[in-house]
């Protein structure tokens, strides 16, 4: 009798081992039923499942932030803002006119699909804010501000060279700076540079070489404990891995190596970010990963382990490297549960943080004070006169997210139209993208779908006002609607895949062009934009 009681102990033991295993194993990919805060002590990662890549991070006394490459989107560089490194909220951006870095990102031209802002670094130096980043095209850009939500100072020029990426700046103890970064074009080697006293050059002739090998990025430069950390992510023959170089002076010799992390292909690879201290003293990896995807790269934390002074990414394997960890404590507990900003009813007098314009936009082209609680868009000509919308002007774009259900409607007021203007709603891309919208031809307005350039007309609008509706899933797949009430919806066009383009998941965006006259306008009420939250939702 005892050893069937002993056995029966043994086998619920073991199974509820195997449960618990469960619960820690990662989810299949884009299918998180849960994602975030889960309003319990824990969080459960993705902690942001949207396009939020490049990430780097660093605290300022409780207060975390976050910042996230552009590309072509204006304002650039996206800041975020967390007291907990789970939940986030949208403060501000560091570029408010990114014509700075080329005119070839202005609304006249739109030339830099894939290029503009790429990945960047942030730091807190002297009581000031400091962003850097690299664009492939032009070279090295800095800025600085005394508030994180600006003004920032207009971008300065550090090297105006063009093939090299992933930069990041470094002050040591006697104030001395120095900047790191990937000659991409050069076979990925890394150059260590001395920074002006200002910060706002690097002094040539003072680089040297501190590593090279195949997709060689992702730089970081930290000292911690009196020894110098350069963290940076390769390629090796099982997929992209973090690795890491130490020596007891920044200039090395670096002879200590160490792999922080697996590829982890079946992960899309979490490699971008920043390693960051915690007020308690622990340590945390905020980073991207995804490659392909619909939606783009995601952000998740992971737990960071130091081991004989290497400070491991996740779960820490027999072989000393880390694998990721899908679900943890909170590293600060107390917090609610935010989001970052989505829906807009436009009441104030200037754009919403999670707003970014497709290229700089036309200034004189919209508005939010010509009609209050309403954001005006005016049509112009797109550069190429006809229906492709990668060559529109004044297309403005937020994020999408992957959630298991996700529903924007944007109200449209059409009496401002003009004889061939087109307005509407977007999942935008470049070159795929979707769109449905309303064609005024004349004094008849007419729904219509636009797919890639290739337009198919639908039923006739005989009023004034016309909800559009999108919804999708983890899918991706997206059913565009409309409604003349708000209430009831008729589906129109495909069912549309959400694409992954030049970089950048799947964008939302509102559209008004006009290539017959520049003459037109479209209200916009409101953009509401929900999405499943992230704990479970409760039967």
């Amino acid at each position: 009798m005892y050893k069937q009681f002993l056995i029966i102990i043994i086998i619920l033991v073991t199974t509820h081992k195997s449960v618990k295993g469960q619960d820690n194993q990662h989810p299949k990919w884009n299918t998180w039923a849960t994602w975030g805060d889960q309003n319990n002590g824990t969080y459960r990662n993705p902690v942001l499942p949207a396009d939020y890549s490049d990430l780097d991070c660093i605290r300022v006394g409780d207060d975390y932030y976050a910042i996230s490459s552009t590309f072509q989107y204006s304002p650039g560089i996206i800041i975020l803002h967390s007291k907990d490194l789970v939940n986030w909220t949208i403060k501000s951006h560091a570029v408010a006119d990114i014509t700075q870095i080329s005119p070839e990102m202005n609304w006249d031209r739109m030339n830099r699909y894939g290029n503009g802002i790429w990945a960047g670094a942030i730091r807190y130096h002297k009581g000031k804010f400091w962003i850097y980043f690299g664009t492939p095209d032009e070279g090295y850009f800095m800025t600085t501000a005394k508030n994180i939500e600006g003004p920032w100072e207009p971008l300065h020029k550090i090297m105006g060279e063009a093939g090299w990426d992933d930069c990041s700046p470094f002050w040591d103890d006697d104030g001395q700076g120095y900047f790191v970064g990937t000659n991409f074009k050069d076979g990925y080697k890394i150059h260590l540079f001395k920074l002006a006293a200002d910060g706002k050059d690097i002094i040539k002739g003072t680089d040297k070489v501190i590593y090279q090998s195949k997709g060689s990025e992702a730089n970081k430069l930290y000292k911690i404990n009196g020894t110098y950390y350069h963290f940076f992510s390769e390629v090796k023959a099982d997929g992209r891995t973090v690795m890491m170089e130490r020596s007891k002076n920044i200039w090395g010799p670096y002879t200590e190596f160490k792999q922080l992390s697996h590829a982890q292909n079946d992960m899309n690879s979490p490699n971008q970010g920043g390693i960051v201290q915690t007020q308690r003293g622990d340590w945390y990896f905020l980073t991207h990963h995804g490659d392909g995807d619909w939606f783009g790269r995601i952000m998740s934390l992971i737990p960071v382990n130091w081991v004989d002074g290497w400070p491991i990414l996740g779960k820490v394997g027999e072989d000393g490297v880390g694998t990721m960890v899908w679900e943890g404590k909170k590293p600060v507990s107390g917090t609610k549960i935010i989001t970052p900003q989505t829906s807009d009813s436009f009441l104030g007098t200037r754009l919403n943080e999670q707003w970014e314009w497709n290229y700089q936009p036309r200034a004189d082209k919209w508005s939010l004070r010509e009609r209050k609680g309403w954001l005006r868009l005016y049509a112009f000509g797109s550069l190429e006169r006809n229906d492709n919308l990668t060559k529109v002007g004044n297309i403005l774009t937020q994020r999408s997210m992957s959630t298991k259900a996700n529903e924007v409607i944007v109200k449209l007021d059409l009496s401002g139209m003009a004889d061939g203007q087109k307005a509407g709603f977007t999942h935008f891309g470049h070159p795929a993208y979707s769109a449905i919208g309303v064609h005024c031809d004349g004094k008849i307005k007419r729904l219509e779908y636009n797919l890639k350039g290739q337009v198919t007309e639908g039923d006739q609008i005989n009023q004034n006002v016309v909800w559009l509706r999108s919804v999708w899933g983890f899918d991706g797949v997206s059913q565009y609607s409309y409604s003349t009430d708000g209430k009831n919806f008729k589906d129109f066009g495909p069912a549309y895949k959400l694409m992954w383009e030049s970089y950048r998941g799947d964008r939302l965006g509102i559209y008004s062009y006009n290539n017959k006259q520049e003459k037109g306008y479209v209200d916009v009420d409101f953009f509401n934009y929900t999405f499943a939250g992230p704990q479970k939702t409760k039967k």
